[in-house]
Parts: structure tokens; sequence; C-alpha cells
């Protein structure tokens, strides 16, 4: 735990890789007021708790409702009649220890708000918005309205007449290399071509390390133009020196100030209004207008309208066009107003989330100052999750209030959605933070929590410490449990009607056994709640195969994204989209970095290599005779190099090995590892390409992104020196079960009776440029002198009787006493130095090294919050694209954009059209469950289809190509046959890749989908 005033970074971890340091401070002393405990207010309170304020009270008046437990989810039923804010008061205080949480069950008032730098309203009347929105902004307090009314929302911020916004976006500022600097007015900057710039115009820069036209490394910050992707104009550099290589540039991030107006005087500015879905241009606008004219509903009426209510919906139109005299909108979308008023007694889990996590974003901003506020309203609504037909049929009564806690949804869909909710079996991959929210949502909506309904959810993780900042439903007391059985248990506190079945499998083919046909054709749908790319491919494709629809969605910082698969009607996820330029260059990572990425991945190189790879074969090579020659079969170079490390491990140091007999070998090993690294390999580096070397073409070979090492020299008074030293080797000893130590003393002394082998560069050393240079020196046939050395490696091997295993450790970036973060950042820094590259702190490095995803808790809501809006539509049935939403958004600068998603791709065989969606489905055994042969199958398609398959593939096996002995045998057995294997039991259903002779030369046909059963 941290210290007072210090940031809990193991709490913290993925939230501080969004905030920062400062920002995670500057909220660390905010006090914020959140008013009204109905579903929308909790959500807000549970995301702005997670994020660290310094303290929140929670405010309401009022007594739970049923309707209330249709989205507020730390309500029962036992509390119906007592105070909302003290209800929830012990279930939000537990979910974060660094953040004090009160509440209070009186009235507001403007001696209450004075106490707060943060005010947010919500369920509030625009007669109290106003009153308090403009004492908020006459004291400058940061003042916020949230409002959710069935399918419709609005958020309103307004943060004083002068807030400054110190990082508009969170983004890393750019830091890129440069190529060459013209002499000119103005000079044009050429970076070098392994990465965009990103800058933008306007954007300013300083320059280091420019050699030449040093006058650039003296200036200040410089505001740029953008050229190209690779170049930008900067100022008048004629007068400068002659430019000659080198330089780094990189992005000053700006501040800059927001001017904001109270919310009287912003109700009639429409061009505050943020417009966030494009299929409806111009419906913000008149939801403007339609939420004050509900609100002068309510005054007038003291109700809301009910629910379905066509004479309601005709006063709120009324009052709207009343409005719309002084507003003068050019277009009123009447039908959404009605809809509106038929919805406004709705209190909808989904919107809340969505709206939950938007609201708590704008908490956080008003806060720390990072990130851009929104400015100033924004509606949203999800009218399309109604009924597609135009008129609802169900009787009045099917929307009235019915003592259950799902009324606030029944208001809006009637009791015959409710029930079919009820009804669907949902299964759930993944249980981390999207998972979470997940589960809380279907616990809320009620999905498979009627008497036929069920959910499955599988995830293989157990629960850490960072995950407790944003996966709201586990506790400290649960860390080292596993996550699906302790969602499960907590929404099932949240609503006992749910039936949830928990696993910890990994998905994958190595699980189809459970989750097989039967389970796949059991499902309505599937929801992804996943962090890899490759699990949301391998799901999408068993969707795809058992034609299940499937709500995907991912968060990254305050970015994130939904995706709704419906069969037949929208594209599926895809395959993966290949990665590999992302991949830093081998050459790059062994010989020249430029970057601190580069030095990062080579210290994680080292560390898998030095701890975990070589005790691994040394361990295989112990139990497994066929070892050595296994390892032949990777081509010379490669054997060699693993079988000196197998070697060099069994044999004790005192015998020309590696192998430590005490904790001072250890520490000797260490130090000679550190003169290898930092010393002996950068000068072999520059005996082979000096630093006034220069290529063919007489250009310097040190340029660009070839930055020039030098040589390091041990110094036991250095503390990063002393860093890398302890950290190896104690990782060392803990390879051979020997006991470390952590006193630095002590080692020092270990240090001065340690004998450092003398190095001289070697002329025969060839060093790659490339990575094609590597992998043809890699496949090539080792030299005499190589083969020679393989062979006496053989034979020493082939002595070796007997010897204890080793400990391989894998990498765990999280424990902060294992000495593998100590390692990283240490070896990285180090080689960092070596080339002149900024070194990175710990938290930096971790991030990179341990390529940790960056997540706050509000992006994940409001992520959730819009799948579940998806799934209304998929319970329903809903059969146009249209209906249907894929969302893109970033929190951090309030950008939106949700669109239709795209129609699934289309492919000709034989001048027919199919999608991925299409396949040739064959029951493989009749009524008499005789199994076709391989002739039948082919008859069968000929006959149905009207295509002659000439080709038959399953997998990468060929099972037909003309073959006449298989087309009497039975296609199970030809799989078996051809396979070498028997089908697995779970296997009802083979996927069989037809090859045809109207169109051969087809890249993709349907699958024929071959049933078993």
């Amino acid at each position: 735990m941290a210290g007072a005033g210090e940031i809990d970074e193991g709490f913290y971890s993925r939230q501080l890789y969004v905030l920062g340091h400062e920002a995670m401070r500057r909220m660390g002393a905010a006090q914020v007021l959140i008013a009204g405990m109905r579903g929308l207010g909790v959500e807000i309170a549970k995301n702005v708790i997670l994020s660290g304020v310094k303290s929140v009270t929670v405010q309401d008046e009022g007594q739970g409702e049923w309707s209330d437990l249709s989205s507020q989810f730390f309500l029962q039923e036992s509390y119906l009649g007592q105070n909302r804010a003290t209800c929830s008061l012990k279930q939000l205080a537990a979910l974060n220890p660094h953040v004090l949480v009160s509440a209070h069950p009186g009235p507001l008032n403007e001696n209450l708000l004075q106490q707060y730098q943060v005010v947010v309203l919500t369920d509030s009347s625009l007669d109290d918005q106003k009153r308090f929105g403009e004492f908020c902004h006459s004291r400058g307090i940061r003042f916020i309205v949230a409002d959710t009314k069935g399918l419709c929302g609005q958020l309103f911020c307004d943060f004083g007449e002068e807030f400054k916004v110190l990082d508009r976006d969170g983004e890393t500022p750019v830091s890129v290399m440069i190529e060459r600097i013209t002499k000119d007015n103005p000079g044009v900057v050429i970076c070098t071509d392994d990465q965009k710039h990103g800058l933008s115009d306007g954007s300013k820069v300083i320059f280091s390390e420019v050699q030449g036209m040093t006058e650039l490394n003296t200036l200040g910050p410089v505001e740029i133009k953008v050229c190209g992707q690779y170049s930008f104009s900067i100022c008048d550099t004629s007068v400068f020196s002659e430019y000659k290589r080198g330089g780094v540039v990189t992005e000053v991030k700006q501040s800059h100030t927001l001017h904001f107006k109270s919310l009287n005087e912003a109700l009639n500015e429409n061009e505050l209004l943020i417009l966030n879905d494009y299929g409806k241009v111009t419906r913000h606008n008149t939801l403007h207008l339609a939420f004050q004219a509900l609100h002068r509903f309510v005054k007038e009426q003291k109700r809301l309208p009910h629910s379905w209510c066509q004479s309601d919906a005709d006063s709120l139109v009324a009052i709207v066009k009343e409005l719309n005299a002084v507003a003068k909108l050019e277009e009123l979308d009447e039908a959404a107003i009605r809809s509106l008023s038929y919805t406004a007694r709705g209190d909808l889990a989904p919107m809340n989330a969505f709206f939950g996590g938007l609201a708590a974003q704008e908490v956080i901003k008003a806060c720390s100052g990072k990130f851009t506020p929104l400015q100033q309203w924004m509606y949203f609504d999800a009218l399309e999750c109604l009924p597609e037909a135009e008129s609802v049929s169900l009787a009045k009564s099917s929307f009235l209030p019915k003592s259950s806690r799902y009324d606030g949804q029944i208001a809006v869909f009637g009791s015959e959605f409710q029930e079919k909710l009820g009804r669907q079996k949902y299964f759930l991959v993944g249980a981390g933070a999207i998972g979470c929210e997940l589960l809380k949502n279907f616990a809320l909506i009620g999905l498979g929590a009627g008497e036929e309904g069920h959910i499955t959810v599988t995830d293989m993780d157990f629960i850490e410490r960072s995950n407790l900042n944003r996966q709201f439903l586990f506790r400290s007391k649960d860390i080292g449990k596993p996550k699906s059985e302790v969602a499960a248990n907590a929404v099932c506190e949240m609503n006992p009607q749910m039936k949830i079945t928990a696993h910890q499998n990994r998905l994958d083919p190595d699980s189809e056994g459970v989750y097989d046909y039967n389970f796949f054709t059991g499902l309505d749908g599937v929801a992804a709640a996943l962090d890899n790319v490759e699990a949301r491919v391998y799901l999408d494709g068993r969707c795809v195969q058992h034609q299940k629809p499937m709500l995907e969605g991912g968060t990254l910082g305050c970015q994130g994204h939904t995706l709704v698969v419906v069969p037949h009607l929208t594209e599926p996820y895809g395959p993966a989209k290949s990665s590999s330029g992302n991949a830093i260059p081998l050459c790059t990572l062994k010989n020249f970095p430029h970057r601190i990425e580069h030095t990062l991945q080579w210290a994680r190189d080292q560390f898998e290599g030095l701890f975990k790879q070589t005790p691994e074969n040394v361990n295989l090579f112990l139990r497994d005779p066929k070892f050595i020659e296994r390892t032949l079969t990777h081509g010379d170079a490669e054997a060699l190099e693993i079988l000196q490390g197998v070697w060099s491990s069994l044999k004790d140091m005192d015998s020309g090995g590696q192998r430590p007999k005490s904790w001072e070998d250890c520490v000797s090993w260490a130090r000679c590892k550190w003169e290898t690294l930092y010393n002996n390999d950068i000068c072999q580096l520059l005996h082979c390409f000096p630093p006034q070397e220069v290529t063919a073409s007489g250009l310097p070979f040190w340029s660009g992104t070839k930055r020039c090492p030098h040589p390091l020299t041990f110094d036991p008074s250095n503390t990063t020196h002393m860093e890398y030293v302890m950290a190896a080797a104690n990782l060392y000893g803990q390879l051979f079960g020997i006991k470390g130590s952590r006193d630095l003393a002590s080692i020092r002394k270990v240090l001065e009776k340690v004998q450092v082998p003398t190095f001289t560069p070697k002329s025969s050393v060839k060093i790659h440029l490339t990575d094609k240079e590597m992998e043809e020196e890699r496949q090539k046939e080792g030299d005499d002198a190589e083969k020679a050395r393989l062979e006496e490696l053989k034979g020493k091997l082939s002595l070796v009787k007997s010897s204890t295993q080793m400990f391989p450790i894998d990498f765990e970036k999280d424990d902060d006493s294992n000495f593998h973060m100590d390692y990283i950042v240490a070896a990285s820094n180090l080689r960092a130095e070596n080339y002149d590259i900024p070194p990175a702190d710990r938290h930096q490095s971790k991030r990179i090294a341990g390529r940790i995803i960056p997540a706050i808790a509000t992006t994940t809501a409001a992520v959730a919050g819009l799948m579940c809006l998806e799934l209304f539509k998929l319970v329903q049935g809903h059969e146009k694209i249209g209906s249907y939403r894929t969302a893109f958004l970033n929190l951090a600068v309030q950008y939106f954009v949700l669109s239709q998603p795209c129609r699934p791709q289309s492919f000709e065989v034989a001048g027919r059209k199919f999608t991925l969606w299409d396949d040739f489905l064959v029951e493989g055994r009749g009524s008499n469950q005789q199994e076709m042969t391989l002739a039948d199958l082919i008859k069968y398609i000929k006959e149905k289809h009207g295509l002659n398959v000439c080709g038959l593939f399953y997998g990468p096996a060929i099972l037909y190509i003309g073959q006449e002995d298989r087309l009497k045998m039975s296609v199970s057995d030809v799989v078996k046959m051809v396979t070498k294997a028997d089908i697995p039991p779970h296997k009802k259903v083979l996927e069989l890749i037809p090859s045809f002779e109207e169109d051969e030369d087809c890249e993709t046909v349907p699958a024929i989908r071959y049933r078993l059963v």
C-alpha cells in the first residue's frame, strides 16, 4: 500500500498509463458531490470512486422503489422504502480504500455545494439545474448535469469562465529521428522512414542531438506545418549552419484555456451541441428542446408521461413546438419526441452504463485538467432499440409497473420482451473489466434470469490486485480466486434470479470438447469480452460456423469500440490482420537500437534467453534422449548456440562452464555478463564499423536511425550498474536454487575479487545490417570450425551422466519483489546509455516491456453499455441493418462515431453470390443412421446445389482430388485415413472445403458443414 500522499501504483497500475502521475495527484485532492442515487447516479459514483479522487459524497433524499432495481446495482429488494444514498454507501465505499465516501440523505443547497470542487446532478429538475448551475458557475465549481430517460440521455458540462486544459488528448508526445534538414526559408525537416511523424499543423516541437545545424538544439518550441507523412516545415533555417547528421525532434504538449457558459445561458446555444450519431444528423437539436419540454411537462403534471400514452406524447410535441417558436429549428424530429414521451418512465441499465462512463470521465477532466472536456451539451439516443414495426401492438397494460425488479425496463419494452430476455441462453467469454460490466448489465436487465434461461461465463485468469481498479465486481479478499466464479457470485447477489455457470477454460481448439456443437447450437448468442485479437478471431469463427450472433467490444485507455455481428446481415469480425508491420527488426534490436522501445524489447529478449529458454533447454536435455538429435535439425548456427548454452549451464565455473556453486559465483557471472553486453559487444561493433565509417555511396554509416554507440565502464558507485548486477545475480541464483541477497555493500565486496576477462575485438566477426542477412546466415550450413565445435559439444554432452534440474523463470511484471522488472529496467537503460537514448523510468518500462494495455473504468462502462443496447436489438430479432450500430469512441476528446455495420462481403462461385455466412449443410447420416460415402456427398452437392465437386479438403489435409478408391468409403473414414487420427467424440460437424469444376480458381467458396449426428 502507498503512504500518505503517494499513489498506490499496484492498485492504479493500468489507469496510471491512461492519466499519468501528475493528473492522478491532482485528482487525489478533489472532492466530488454526486446528487441522485438511481441507476445513473450510482454508475457515475462507481466510476469516479474507482478513479481515485480524494472524496465522494452521494446525495439523495428519495427512497428505493421497484423501478430502481432495473439499473441501481447496489440496491436490493430488502432496501425498498429506505434512503438510496445510505443504502448504497457500504458497497460504494468498498470499491476503493483510498477514497473517502460519505452519504447525504438531506436536500441539496448552496451550503452543501460550496464544499466541493465538482458537482454532478442526476435525476434533477431543470429549475434545480439552473439554480445550482448559476451558483457553481459564479464560484468556480465545476458543474455537470447527466440524465437518462428511457432510451434518450443528455450530458452538460460547465467548468467555469476559464478552465485550463493541460493535455488535450493524453497521447504520448511524438518523437522521431531526423534524416536531414534543408537550409531554407522555411526549413524542411525530413524524418527517417521507419515511422510516420504523426504531427499536425500548429504542433510545436523541440530539437536535440542535431549535428551541424546546432542552432536548432537551443531553440525553444518551434511551430510546424505538415508537408507530408515524413516531413514538415519549420522556421527560417537559411542563416543556420549546414546540417550534418543526426537529431531527434520531440513534440511539446501545449496547454490551452477553455471558456464555459452557465447552463441557463447555454440552453439557447445550439452550437454547443455535440453530434454523435451520423445516422441521426439533426436529432440532437430536437432532443435539446424535447428534454426542456419534458421538464415543463413534469412541472405541470407532477409526473412523467405515461408509457406509450398517445395523449401525453401529443402534449409533449405541443410543448416542443412552442419552444421551437423561439429556437427556430428548421426541422423537428416529431417521431423522436413521441418516442421520448413513450419511454421516459424507463430506467435502463445500458443507457446508464454509457452515460455513467461519459459523465465520470468529465469528472476526471474537471479534477485533473487532463483531456478535452465536453463543450457543452451532448445528446444520445438508442431509439432504434424499439420494435422495428411502426406501431406497438402490445396492450398498454404490458408496460405498467408490476412490482418487479424489471419495472424500469418493462416501462420501455413491455412484459413480453422481459420474459423473452429471461429465456435467453448466452455465452460470455471473459470476466475481466468489460466482462464484469457486461455481467452487471445482464443481471440488471434479467438476461437468462427466467426458468429456461442461462448464462455461461468462462475466464482462465485469477484475480490480481491491479484488477481491482476497474473490474468492479472484485475486492481485495478475492485476490487469487478465479475471475469467472467471483464475478458470477457477485452478480447473483445483485439479482438472485440469475442462473450462471462459471468456467475457467481458455477458449481455443483444446476446449472444443466442452464448447462443442451441442453447446453452441443451444445458445441464443455470444458476448466477447476478450483482450486479444487472436481469441476474438477464433470465437468469431465458431459463431459463423454455428450461425450465432456475437457482441464484441474492446478498450485501449480512453478509446473504445463495439461491434455487433448478426448472421447473414453484417460482416463477421473477420480474420486477424497481420501485425508484423509493427515488429522491430532483429538487426535493430541486436545492433542498431534508436528508441527506448528497442532497448526494452532487447532487455526482455535477454531475460527470456538467460532465465527461461536456456534453463528449459537444459531440463529438456536431461529428460529427453532425443534432444540433441532434434536440436541439430534447427541448422548449425542455432544448434551451436543452444547446445553451447546447455553445456555451459551443466559445467561448473571452475571447469570452464557457467554453473555456479555459491552466491559469489552468481555475482561474478552477473559482473562478467555486464562487461560482455555493455562494453565488449559495443567495442566489437565499433571495431567493425568505426564512428567515422562511410557507406559505399560516401554517406556517414552512423546516421539516420543508426546511432553511434559508445562502450560503458563498470562503476560500482553507479546505481544502475549495481542494480543490473544485483538483479542479474539474484535471478541467476534462482535458476540453480541459490539464495541471493539485496545487500549492496556485500555485493560490492564480492565484486572486488571478480576477475573480468580481457577482451580484444576480432576482425573475423561479421555483423549483419539487415534481417535478411541474419536469416541467410542462420540457414547457411556451418563451416568446418562450427561443425567441429558441434561435434565436440555432442561428445561432451554425451558424457553427462546426470545433473540437477534448473528452475526456469516466467516473466512476471507486477511483482516488485521478484527482480524481474529490476533486471529489465537496468538492462534497458544501460543499453540506452550505450546509444545515447533517453532512459525510461520503471513505470514506463513496465508498460512497454510488460505489454500492458492502459485501461480505465469509464471507457469500460461506456463500451459495455453500448454492447447491451445492441443486445436489446438482437433479442427482439431486428432484421434491418440500419437498426444496428458499430461504435468508435474516445472519451479523452469527446469523439464518438456511431455508424451502421458493414454488410458481409460477397463472393461468386459459378455465377452465384455467397457470403461467409453461407455454407452447404449436409446431414451425414440418413434416417437409417448409415453414413454417407464420399460418392454420396459429391452426388448430394451436385443434385442440391448444381455444383460438381472436383476436390475436397479438411484443414491442410487433401481428402479427394479424383482418387476413385476413396469414393466408396464413408466421409469420416476418409478423414480418419488421411489425417491418421480418430475424429474426437465432441466433433459433431466436419468443415470440408470443396473445389468445384465450375470455378476451380475461386479463392473463397462456401464450406460444406458435414453433420455426423
